[in-house]
């Protein structure tokens, strides 16, 4: 029922709860361990797959209306190929980072091999511009990519197979489904992130100044700080994709 009725406020009031993104983890009585265990998990390679599948899980509660998102830390397996899956998929959209990135330095090198020293000014300032240009596709390409990686995370959540990453038509009708709403909860979590970044790395400097155990205090802040940004932004796109749904659905007769 109290699930039935969160999502009934969402549908009548067809706009986001921006607050409630920051606020939920802790109404959760074991938000704290299950954070504190997120942030083990997350700090750990190859075992860190599994933080990728809660994430997902989380998503899933929210779309689901689950009034206590925060899923346990059960089924450590399937959290782990989730995240899995997550990992390989990012690779592949990395793939054009990768290949940027080469072709500067493989010019170089290239031409490098036989220029002469009076040409040696000339190829320097080009292949900085060429640099310089890579560099502004990579960063063009990334920020586009932090844009689309919530959508292709979503039909993942919804699908919960490997093809979902790669499936563009349904990841795009999820971001035009509703676009407004969902370029506000990427530029809110952008923006969070930033400004809640600049503050725990400023809180982190701080604790680290504690003797002793100053360096593990300051460690596990900013961890946890990790975990609850993931929180925020799992949330905020989770509102998007149930908004968008209560707009399909037909009245009641």
């Amino acid at each position: 029922m109290a699930s039935w009725r969160c999502q009934m406020f969402l549908i009548e009031e067809n706009k986001m709860d921006i607050g409630k993104a920051f606020s939920y983890p802790f109404e959760d009585e074991e938000w704290f361990s299950k954070s504190l265990i997120g942030a083990l998990v997350a700090a750990i390679p190859i075992v860190n797959f599994a933080w990728g599948g809660y994430v997902i899980d989380l998503l899933k509660n929210i779309i689901n209306g689950s009034t206590r998102p925060l899923p346990q830390w059960s089924d450590f397996g399937d959290k782990w190929m989730k995240g899995g899956m997550m990992f390989v998929a990012g690779l592949i959209y990395g793939i054009p980072v990768l290949v940027m990135a080469c072709i500067p330095l493989t010019l170089i090198g290239g031409v490098s091999a036989f220029q002469s020293d009076n040409l040696s000014d000339a190829v320097g300032t080009l292949f900085a511009g060429v640099g310089g240009l890579f560099a502004c596709l990579i960063f063009l390409y990334s920020l586009g990519l932090s844009f689309y990686y919530p959508a292709i995370y979503i039909h993942f959540a919804q699908q919960g197979e490997f093809r979902a990453f790669f499936e563009f038509s349904q990841i795009n009708n999820i971001i035009r489904a509703d676009l407004s709403k969902y370029l506000t909860a990427w530029l809110v979590s952008l923006v969070a992130a930033i400004v809640v970044g600049v503050v725990a790395g400023a809180v982190s400097a701080v604790l680290g100044f504690i003797p002793c155990i100053g360096w593990l205090i300051s460690w596990v802040f900013a961890a946890i700080v990790g975990v609850y940004l993931a929180y925020l932004y799992t949330h905020l796109f989770a509102q998007v994709v149930t908004l968008a749904s209560a707009m399909t659905v037909p009245p009641a007769q």
